[in-house]
């Protein structure tokens, strides 16, 4: 397992990185060659990322709009509809072959759930699953149900790619600016608002990667 820190790194760049791992992940595997499964940590400046299953509707702005906030939209190959990532949110990308871990897709993405839970709760925070949407939420059932992390994965011949965004001190206004995931009941969260104060990030990489490795991942 190699762990990457690619700092802060405009979306499109991370994406055709990540692509050139994911495509060269797929091909070792198929020709029984040597390959190193990854986990990638990044923050992206403003962007919104539309799924495959995603609506074009659940983004409320147009062009103009988004250029005026600073931000773009791409439309890319995960599962999931619409999510916002930016400066203060934990971006983790694993690249895996799940058949070294003996996991399934739904499997690995309970995995990836369980390990932001647990960093929640490190804070104090108790977080966990809404039943037929993934990711991890906050008061679950309730009116006020919210959403601290977003999951969409990308799998292809067992090997993973996208993965999960955590908000820590992200800046909310913008997820205002689309449906976050589809839903447009739902609140958004992040640690800094939960906790009322910032947190660093190098601290919530830590422990998100020590989690994960809790979980059998690293």
């Amino acid at each position: 397992m190699k762990i990457e820190n690619w700092g802060t790194l405009p979306y499109a760049e991370a994406w055709e990185r990540q692509t050139e791992y994911f495509n060269a992940l797929v091909e070792a595997k198929q020709a029984g060659a040597p390959y190193d499964n990854r986990i990638i940590v990044v923050e992206h400046p403003h962007v919104y990322t539309l799924g495959r299953s995603g609506k074009d509707a659940n983004m409320l702005l147009g062009e103009a709009q988004l250029k005026a906030i600073g931000a773009t939209l791409y439309h890319i190959d995960r599962g999931g509809d619409i999510t916002y990532h930016g400066p203060g949110q934990l971006v983790c990308y694993p690249i895996l072959n799940l058949e070294d871990y003996g996991l399934g897709l739904k499997e690995y993405i309970h995995v990836l759930e369980e390990a932001v839970i647990r960093v929640c709760a490190s804070y104090g925070i108790e977080a966990g699953r809404v039943q037929g949407a993934t990711g991890v939420w906050l008061a679950i059932g309730t009116p006020q149900e919210r959403k601290i992390c977003a999951i969409g994965v990308r799998s292809s011949h067992y090997v993973t790619m996208h993965g999960l965004a955590l908000n820590v001190n992200t800046d909310l206004r913008y997820f205002s600016y689309i449906n976050p995931c589809g839903f447009m009941d739902k609140g958004v969260t992040s640690l800094q608002k939960e906790l009322g104060k910032e947190v660093p990030m190098e601290e919530v990489t830590e422990r998100l990667l020590r989690e994960l490795t809790a979980c059998g991942l690293v």
